[in-house]
């Protein structure tokens, strides 16, 4: 008879706990479905007192979760510790090297490192899965991984982080302006005391690096990733792409562009048309655009308990089934370098706010510099108020090069009449 899946959990966070809940609650089913049962025999916190809400008292509890690693009684790692370094590195590095499977929900940990674990992985024949690190219950890895596997695979564009989007659609709802959605969304518990990673847009980023490597067999590559959070994005903007029948997401996107790749985690206008402009509240979304099969939205809650904890158990099951699939698609030492297009040398429509002063010549100022940049207006909207006090002119472009236009902004920067940061976003149709 073969013998359980033998799990060691480190972290007994929300997800941590989350997966010991559903293997106490679902056992039978789990054994039914994965051929073999599945158990917990050890666990790892930082503190071994604390109510979690679920019984730790049949398992084995280790002080330093790296022991893991070391256990005879231990088949799978499942790393909840979260961080790109220290604690969780060292984890899963040596639970790899000791011929572990590992299960994470870590994609700090894999943007930043993931090439390298992945060779440790297929070094020792073993398993490095991480369905839980991207879009929660949404199953993109295998989507891309496996479903897409007869695809080439030319783009791919993500609502990645639930926090932002729920920001943005409060925002939009209730026209109030970012700090005081900020507090509130801290206060629901769906932002952190220190809401930086989600709204500054690393958390969205270190996900699309993933989604790149998979989509086109490239090693990830954070350092080149530009990132661009919601800190700047204000109810009137909101407003005014409204008015332009557009939503403002923060968009991870990723496209092979003449033979070349792209990758950038921006805010975006993105129309009502498309599904993607309609993904309200704490909801991710993945538009994935493949050759051969016209590929659904896919979309579901990108965090909490239930969901991510669901996204370990499929792997969980994948392993106790003897499946294993390279980290990436593609064997790690397949994996290219990226080849990189400078955004500048990327092409869009835009959208632009400048806030200036009401005061003759203003007009003639912008439409020069467009002019001069060869820049294209579509549509134009202009708000009058009182004589020689700021008010906002807002437009939106024609196809035009990204540099052009960020050589068009920083001219703006220069006159007078601009009183505060022009806001520049790309208009994206998702095509």
């Amino acid at each position: 008879m073969t013998h359980a899946l033998r799990l060691g959990v480190a972290g007994l966070g929300t997800v941590g706990a989350g997966v010991v809940k559903i293997v106490q609650k679902h056992g039978d089913m789990l054994q039914a479905r994965a051929g073999r049962a599945v158990e917990i025999t050890a666990v790892s916190a930082r503190d071994a007192s604390k109510d979690r809400g679920v019984d730790l008292s049949g398992y084995e509890w280790v002080d330093n979760a790296v022991d893991l690693a070391m256990r005879d009684d231990v088949d799978v790692v499942v790393e909840m510790i979260g961080g790109s370094e220290g604690l969780a590195f060292d984890l899963v590095q040596a639970a790899l090297k000791n011929g572990k499977h590992v299960i994470t929900a870590n994609k700090a940990l894999l943007a930043h490192h993931g090439f390298k674990l992945a060779i440790l992985a297929e070094e020792n024949n073993v398993s490095l899965a991480y369905e839980a690190a991207v879009a929660g219950g949404i199953p993109i890895i295998k989507a891309m991984r496996e479903g897409f596997a007869g695809n080439r695979i030319d783009a791919v564009f993500g609502i990645l982080n639930g926090t932002c989007n729920y920001m943005l659609s409060a925002m939009r709802e209730t026209a109030r302006d970012f700090d005081v959605i900020l507090k509130e969304a801290q206060d629901a518990g769906y932002a952190e005391a220190d809401p930086s990673f989600d709204i500054d847009g690393i958390d969205a980023a270190h996900k699309l690096c993933l989604l790149s490597s998979i989509a086109f067999g490239v090693k990830p590559d954070f350092s080149n990733l530009q990132v661009t959070g919601i800190r700047s994005i204000t109810a009137e903007d909101i407003a005014y792409a409204d008015e332009f029948g557009y939503r403002i997401k923060l968009l991870g996107i990723a496209k092979r562009i003449d033979g070349r790749l792209m990758q950038v985690l921006e805010p975006c206008i993105v129309p009502l048309s498309n599904p993607m402009g309609v993904i309200e509240d704490v909801y991710n979304a993945v538009y994935v655009a493949c050759d051969s099969v016209e590929t659904p939205l896919l979309t579901g809650k990108g965090a909490g308990e239930g969901p991510t904890a669901s996204a370990v158990m499929s792997d969980i099951i994948d392993v106790a089934r003897g499946f294993n699939v390279p980290t990436f698609g593609i064997p790690a030492t397949q994996l290219a370098e990226p080849d990189w297009m400078p955004l500048e040398e990327t092409h869009s429509r835009y959208y632009l706010r400048l806030m200036v002063l009401d005061q003759s010549g203003v007009i003639a100022d912008i439409s020069s510099i467009l002019r001069d940049h060869e820049i294209s207006i579509e549509g134009l909207l202009q708000r009058g108020r009182d004589p020689g006090q700021p008010v906002p002119i807002v437009l939106t472009t024609h196809d035009v090069r990204h540099g052009g236009m960020l050589a068009a902004v920083a001219q703006f920067k220069e006159l007078a009449a601009v009183v505060d940061e022009p806001c520049l976003m790309r208009i994206e149709e998702l095509e």
